[in-house]
């Protein structure tokens, strides 16, 4: 039986990234709890557990990837297995949340997606969450449970500071990351640079100007996700036209939806470097993609909620810059 500080724990993992979760529990050197998935023939989600949980402090590992709905009922039904058998606790590792995009009315008469979900999380009895590089850090006030947001900026310096690239500005795709371009900037000791963009429609990007010097550096484009890589394909090809002699890019979330994978081969960029919170599948696997690893970081985060320790010690500036390494 796992324990720490005479609390029994347990690791559980549902569909969508069964190998990050086998990474946390390796290095927590515990077992995955036994659990089986399943669908009836209509479709709808059965779950087994196939051990006791009573009185145990429980870790799901499942982002909300896509398939988005299908991952987070998974979730859901989940929480509420739990719930019925006696959880003492119900710890969510969400490395990606879904809908995070929908964080506000943008236009008359939308949902807020965001908030929805944070409802859905919590009716079904979740009692906190870990999650990575939410989309807009108001998400965390969606929620009345405890939100650890982890940060996956300082494993991706670590890399670029090992690649000893010269020359180098970070770039912001748009004025709304500049935030996490300055950050990056910082690790790197970099002058950032912004690309002034519009959308004219979802998943859709027009450059219309650039912010800053680029001409002869190596360019780090930085965001939190990529989902159908047009946004990154466009900026990518724009910083070689305006003399880029390098153009990398690094996300925390790979989406890489419909034509992602054929845009980044496409395009000028050297190499795009994510992390694992959402599996690379065969199909969006490429020469131009480096995963790194940041299950670490979740593991250190189980450590120190069983030890009643905070966890604002790994969201400081060189967390992750030490035990950090590639998939």
């Amino acid at each position: 039986m796992a324990e720490i500080n005479r609390k029994k724990f347990k690791i559980f993992t549902l569909s969508a990234n069964p190998a990050l979760a086998e990474e946390i529990a390796n290095y927590m050197n515990v077992p995955l709890g036994a659990c089986t998935t399943s669908r009836f023939a209509d479709g709808e989600i059965h779950i087994e557990i196939g051990e006791t949980v009573r009185g145990h402090h429980v870790f799901v590992v499942q982002p909300t990837s896509r398939p988005v709905n299908e991952n987070l009922m998974e979730l859901l039904v989940m929480v509420d297995a739990l719930r019925r058998a006696s959880a003492e606790t119900i710890n969510l590792i969400v490395p990606y949340y879904g809908y995070s995009r929908q964080d506000r009315k943008a236009r008359a008469r939308q949902p807020i997606t965001a908030k929805l979900v944070a409802n859905l999380i919590e009716a079904a009895g979740a009692t906190r969450m870990m999650t990575m590089d939410l989309h807009a850090s108001q998400i965390q006030g969606f929620f009345d449970i405890p939100i650890d947001d982890f940060r996956a900026l300082p494993t991706m310096a670590k890399y670029f500071i090992e690649k000893e690239l010269e020359d180098i500005v970070v770039v912001s795709p748009d004025h709304g990351g500049a935030t996490r371009a300055r950050k990056l900037a910082d690790y790197l000791d970099a002058p950032t640079a912004i690309i002034d963009k519009r959308r004219p429609r979802p998943n859709v990007a027009e450059v219309m100007g650039l912010i800053g010097e680029v001409e002869g550096k190596t360019a780090i484009i930085i965001d939190d996700m990529v989902d159908t890589a047009g946004s990154l394909q466009v900026g990518a090809n724009e910083l070689t036209q305006r003399g880029a002699k390098a153009v990398y890019a690094a996300c925390t979330h790979a989406l890489l939806s419909g034509p992602a994978v054929e845009r980044l081969e496409d395009s000028t960029l050297v190499e795009l470097v994510t992390t694992n919170t959402i599996p690379l599948t065969e199909d969006k696997k490429s020469d131009k993609i480096k995963q790194l690893s940041i299950g670490y970081l979740f593991a250190e985060g189980i450590k120190h909620i069983l030890n009643d320790q905070p966890v604002s010690g790994l969201f400081k500036p060189m967390a992750g810059i030490a035990n950090s390494k590639a998939c």
